[in-house]
């Protein structure tokens, strides 16, 4: 696309006539933070683009709204993965300025008294409802802000009744540009290469976490996410407004959710088509209506994984929709302001009744009272112990549940339930509390749905018990202790003894741990089982191990330890295979574990090769070793049969030559067939067949720390046959139950087979299952420092 001038972008949101952007403020306008000509005009993910708004305009446009308002407040609540700011407008009638606080209060009264707070809101009319609008969470779906823009000036600047009406009795919180990253970039991912609309069961990204303080912070009655680009899912109806096909996450109320979600889903569809005369496209003007999924179809867009922003936020009791617009165009603009027009009409004209039953879902909480789930489906409580040597994974698991509004309590003193004894410290998630499926969904084991659907839109298990390595012990009885409230959990390494020390490969603080006492100059050694070893005076390795939360104790180092070194790592750089960055999660995984890792093209490789690295990691796309790359690729892609060939001469060289080769995932394994380096017969299933596993693990190695009967996670779940020349360091369990938890059809034909090997002559390494997927898999991190570190 021809670069335009700098102001186009600004001009052209004015098209909309029912909510013009006025030439004064556009004559202001000032860079925040980024230099206009660094950004992208357009995506290459996106076959259609326009002269949509840049990120450096917005800043000082809404700072020119503010002024000129005394309805709007603009905050900036943080900064992106690349360190731009997130700008929160909020909007209400001047009567309201200067009480949100006391707005905010009120609504915490729904987690305290619910019965009362429903009385509260039957006997007052006049109160107001906050309304949360997310703009444009995937980067590249330009027409969600570009919408949102245009509504903060109507509702900053327009005196007509509707505008007035909805003032009235709402509370505006527009979340302006969610993934500011991926809108300069013009990517759907954020600067990590994290899609953060898969990041909201783990939080690992700033913007996501904004998010989540701003969602318990107002707990909204309705959440709107905006998106691109559905068209024709049904014969022409354009566009999808939420609520969903099944499966439904049976955590949810979902009865109090879909009584007035899906009345909201048609009054945004009618509002889009009472304004069907104003759209330019003939798409637009031949629509008949929006795609529904619960109405229109059987299947494919559940609602039932809790990663993304309309999901997560149900949990919080809020009517939550995903929009998707039909095209990349201002017509795809008008159609998110008119959904978002019809749900905030309905909202105002239904919001007493909407609001009990937002309440009612946190007093069915509070009371245990779950009527349309089956007994026994909630437990009475989870209990999670704590490891005293490593305590760092279970004090993750509290420290995410209290950032997620989960009330947990540590026991002050010994226990026991069912026959077991808890030790003093323990924690404990009742679940009588208000957001009990939220709790519940995070610490459940998750269930087999493969028979339940045909095919699932994304993940279909989660569990952090097992995901994240911790225990949390669901328990049916009552639990007779004295236990105090968790506000904060603040614990820090202890060192025991003269040394030598032991750090146990038991968790990714301990491994980072190791990295940081390497990278400091610290000698380390590791054993044959996994387990690490110092012999530096404590006074050395004292504030990293403060730190770490670990708790060293002295040991002696095993005959078999060998020294390890600071190794330099290079993984290869995917540009967005399936609308996302392959590699970044495992990136993210290698960070935690506190390697340094250098990200290389396709180019680089080929060019000039991995002279100076230790360890060259593949986990993306097989087809980054081809000609046949997707727009997003082709920019660092192999650009010729020459630099292809020498990416694999370059790769070859650098496995002879002693360096170790480690591939993750089927599309990496695919890819080391291709190379070479691999005899195995490759195996794979379906694209978007996932879950937890049971697999067996040597224990040794590759899968030190791990055992017989243990965990494993696949997406797109590889299995490797025709091993003979490997050594088989795990496979799946060899029981027709080797599938805990997720969607998997024809999975028998992985049983029992290999999951992870290493090839006998050279230093590669083949690992099937999903070692660092989305930040979701801390369990599994370990895989991936195991086979950086065995010889």
């Amino acid at each position: 696309m021809k670069r335009k001038k700098i102001l186009s972008g600004l001009l052209a949101i004015g098209v909309l006539a029912s909510a013009p952007w006025s030439t004064t403020l556009a004559k202001s306008t000032k860079w925040t933070n980024v230099n206009t000509f660094e950004e992208q005009d357009g995506s290459k993910f996106n076959s259609e683009n326009y002269d949509f708004v840049k990120f450096s305009q917005i800043g000082a446009k809404l700072k020119e709204i503010e002024k000129q308002s005394n309805r709007v407040k603009v905050e900036i609540r943080g900064t992106s993965a690349n360190g731009y700011p997130l700008y929160v407008v909020t909007i209400a009638d001047p009567s309201a300025q200067g009480k949100f606080g006391k707005f905010k209060a009120l609504r915490k009264q729904m987690f305290k008294n619910p019965g009362k707070a429903q009385d509260w809101v039957t006997n007052n009319e006049d109160f107001k409802v906050p309304i949360m609008i997310n703009g444009s969470i995937h980067g590249n779906e330009f027409v969600g802000s570009d919408a949102i823009l245009q509504l903060i000036e109507r509702f900053a600047t327009q005196n007509d009744e509707v505008t007035k009406k909805i003032l009235a009795n709402t509370i505006l919180i527009f979340n302006v540009v969610q993934n500011p990253d991926g809108r300069i970039n013009a990517t759907r991912f954020n600067g990590a290469g994290i899609d953060l609309n898969r990041d909201f069961i783990t939080q690992s990204q700033p913007e996501t976490r904004e998010t989540v303080e701003l969602i318990k912070e107002w707990n909204p009655m309705v959440f709107l996410d905006t998106h691109g680009y559905v068209k024709n899912y049904a014969p022409n109806k354009q566009g999808l407004i939420e609520p969903c096909t099944p499966p439904h996450n049976p955590n949810y109320e979902y009865d109090l959710y879909n009584k007035w979600a899906f009345q909201q889903a048609e009054a945004m569809e009618k509002e889009i088509m009472a304004n069907k005369d104003k759209y330019k496209g003939a798409l637009y003007q031949t629509m008949e209506g929006t795609y529904i999924p619960q109405r229109d179809d059987t299947a494919g867009w559940d609602d039932y994984p809790p990663i993304f922003t309309p999901m997560y936020a149900m949990y919080h009791g809020a009517y939550g929709h995903t929009l998707e617009a039909p095209t990349n165009d201002w017509d795809g603009v008008r159609w998110h302001y008119d959904a978002i027009m019809g749900a905030l009409k309905f909202a105002t004209e239904h919001k007493q009744e909407m609001m009990k039953d937002q309440i009612e879902i946190f007093k069915r909480g509070i009371t245990f009272n779950h009527p349309y789930h089956p007994d026994g489906f909630f437990p009475k409580a989870y209990i999670l112990p704590v490891d005293a040597e490593d305590p760092t994974v279970t004090e993750k698991a509290v420290r995410h549940l209290l950032r997620n509004d989960i009330e947990v309590l540590q026991a002050s003193k010994p226990f026991s339930v069912d026959g077991k004894t808890y030790a003093k410290g323990t924690y404990i998630v009742k679940m009588d509390q208000a957001k009990a499926g939220l709790a519940n969904t995070m610490l459940w084991d998750g269930e087999d749905i493969t028979n339940d659907t045909p095919a699932m839109y994304d993940i279909s298990a989660w569990s952090l018990p097992e995901l994240w390595g911790f225990e949390a012990v669901a328990t049916d009885s009552d639990i007779e202790v004295t236990a105090t409230k968790v506000h904060q959990v603040n614990n820090q390494g202890s060192i025991s003894g003269k040394g030598p020390y032991i750090i146990l490969n038991s968790s990714v603080q301990a491994v980072n741990l190791v990295n940081t006492l390497l990278q400091q100059g610290v000698p380390v050694k590791r054993d044959s089982k996994g387990n690490f070893y110092t012999e530096a005076a404590a006074n050395d390795i004292f504030e990293a191990v403060k730190e770490s939360g670990l708790h060293l104790q002295t040991a002696t180092v095993p005959a078999d330890a060998v020294a390890l070194s600071n190794v330099k790592i290079a993984i290869l750089k995917d540009g967005g295979m399936g609308k996302q960055q392959s590699h970044a999660g495992t990136k993210l995984a290698l960070n935690r574990l506190g390697f340094q890792v250098t990200e290389l093209t396709p180019v680089d490789v080929a060019t000039k090769g991995l002279d100076g690295f230790d360890v060259f990691i593949y986990s993306g796309t097989e087809n980054l070793i081809s000609l046949n790359l997707s727009d997003a690729n082709k920019e660092f892609g192999l650009q010729n049969s020459e630099q292809y060939n020498a990416f694999k001469a370059n790769v070859t060289k650098f496995v002879e030559s002693g360096g170790k080769y480690i591939a993750i995932g089927a599309g990496a394994s695919l890819a080391t067939k291709t190379l070479g380096l691999t005899d195995d017969i490759i195996n794979v299933g379906g694209s978007n067949s996932n879950g937890i596993v049971k697999v067996n693990y040597k224990g040794t190695e590759v899968t030190a720390g791990y055992g017989q009967n243990d965990i494993g996670f696949v997406y797109r779940p590889a299995w490797y046959t025709g091993t003979e020349n490997d050594i088989v360091e795990a496979t799946y369990l060899d029981q027709p139950d080797f599938f805990i938890a997720g969607h998997w059809r024809n999975r028998d034909a992985a049983q029992g087979q290999a999951v992870i090997v290493r090839e006998k002559n050279k230093g590669v390494t083949l690992i099937g299952l999903e070692a660092g997927f989305r930040d979701h898999t801390d369990y599994l991190f370990r895989l991936l420092s195991n086979a950086i570190f065995t010889n």
